[in-house]
């Protein structure tokens, strides 16, 4: 298998993994083209696919073409292997016969990965100069990579190679900051881009709470409700007790609803089946589930709660963009290992607002986070938007008129 051969020269492209549903890569190129508004940008990601119906982007795969410049846009793409990436592509049932034809064969699942996905990068989303055109310009903007130290030798040594070659980098936790130092990389910290969500679509969200199906719980819960999401990493049965048990204590203490919503739809994010399980459970007419995948009725599903609690990163970032409480949830098998939700707490926000529990601190980290007045919740946000203009004031010098 060859590697495509890109033709003429491109537009700047904006590349990452909004190639699938996602609910924080579906945002990232809104927010590249409200962030840069009057130039020209195509959308890359590794295979053509039309998200436009879930609000996302017509996307074309990476490679057909030299860009004059290519933005790496964030997320965690330092450490996405390919076996990962190409799984996370197919549909749910594609993806189950993957998995067990294949995740016991490392060497097979490669091959596979390569074909599936059309190139040979072992790190498929970090994309070098053999993309460009000649003197084009390479750029990763807030990327992460908290399991940098855990992957293989092969997949650090092609990333740093890449890396290196970059006109600009920076990173948007103080893990993989430290991870690259080890190193012999040092890029600036600068936070996710979506913390600007509120500053360039406010209104747009704003406008989006009164109609459609983000209606529904602001009327069905007129105290207010809490923004429930998390992975199916929290399926097995002693997590889903605990959740229960916490969650019931949540409305019980604070006389707030739920309403669950899925931040992804890919393989390995989140399975609405999880949600009906637990519906079933709690206290009648407590939880509502949230149906619509589209990215901008979950912005303000979040923007219109008084809080989120969940396992999503963006999930998170958007309520902080807003000003809100979150509790971010870590996966029951999640041991030692970082924990991107976290490590953006702990480079981002204050010791006040809670970072990662486990299901069984939810009840105590949800009154935790309620209590945080809202002028820390508010400056915070106000913080992190001029961090990540002064971020991107740094790189955007480099890029063709």
């Amino acid at each position: 298998m060859k590697n495509p051969q890109p033709s003429v020269s491109a537009p700047s492209v904006l590349f990452g993994a909004f190639d699938r549903h996602n609910f924080g890569d579906l945002l990232f190129p809104h927010l590249m083209t409200a962030l840069l508004p009057g130039r020209a940008f195509a959308f890359a990601g590794l295979v053509e696919r039309d998200l436009r119906a879930f609000g996302g982007h017509r996307v074309r795969a990476l490679g057909a073409e030299r860009p004059l410049q290519l933005i790496h846009v964030g997320g965690e793409l330092l450490t996405c292997t390919a076996w990962q990436a190409a799984v996370m592509l197919l549909d749910p049932a594609g993806a189950a016969a993957a998995i067990a034809r294949y995740d016991a064969d490392p060497v097979a699942a490669a091959e596979w990965a390569a074909d599936q996905l059309g190139t040979l990068r072992i790190a498929p989303y970090v994309a070098g100069r053999d993309i460009l055109a000649p003197g084009g310009k390479l750029i990763f903007n807030a990327v992460g990579g908290v399991e940098w130290c855990h992957l293989p030798l092969a997949h650090r040594e092609v990333a740093k190679t890449v890396l290196g070659q970059a006109d600009w980098a920076s990173v948007r936790d103080h893990l993989t900051q430290a991870a690259l130092q080890a190193e012999g990389l040092d890029f600036p910290l600068c936070p996710d881009p979506a913390v600007m969500v509120a500053a360039c679509f406010g209104e747009r969200i704003a406008a989006r709470q009164h109609h459609g199906e983000v209606q529904t719980p602001r009327t069905d819960f007129p105290q207010g409700y809490l923004a429930l999401q998390f992975s199916a990493d929290f399926g097995d049965d002693a997590t889903l007790d605990a959740l229960v048990r916490e969650l019931s204590q949540v409305i019980a203490s604070t006389g707030l609803g739920l309403v669950c919503y899925r931040a992804g739809a890919a393989p390995w994010h989140d399975d609405a089946g999880l949600y009906g399980i637990l519906r079933q459970r709690l206290p009648p007419g407590t939880t509502r589930l949230f149906e619509s995948l589209n990215l901008w009725d979950i912005c303000a599903l979040i923007a219109a709660s008084r809080g989120a609690v969940g396992s999503s990163l963006h999930g998170r970032i958007v309520a902080l963009a807003h000003g809100l409480p979150r509790v971010s949830l870590v996966p029951p098998q999640q041991g030692d290992r970082p924990l991107k939700t976290t490590a953006f707490a702990e480079t981002w926000e204050p010791d006040s607002v809670p970072r990662g529990v486990t299901v069984d601190e939810i009840e105590h980290a949800v009154i935790q986070a309620l209590a945080v007045p809202a002028a820390v919740l508010q400056d915070n946000a106000a913080h992190l938007r001029e961090c990540y203009r002064h971020s991107q004031a740094q790189w955007t010098g480099l890029l063709a008129v």
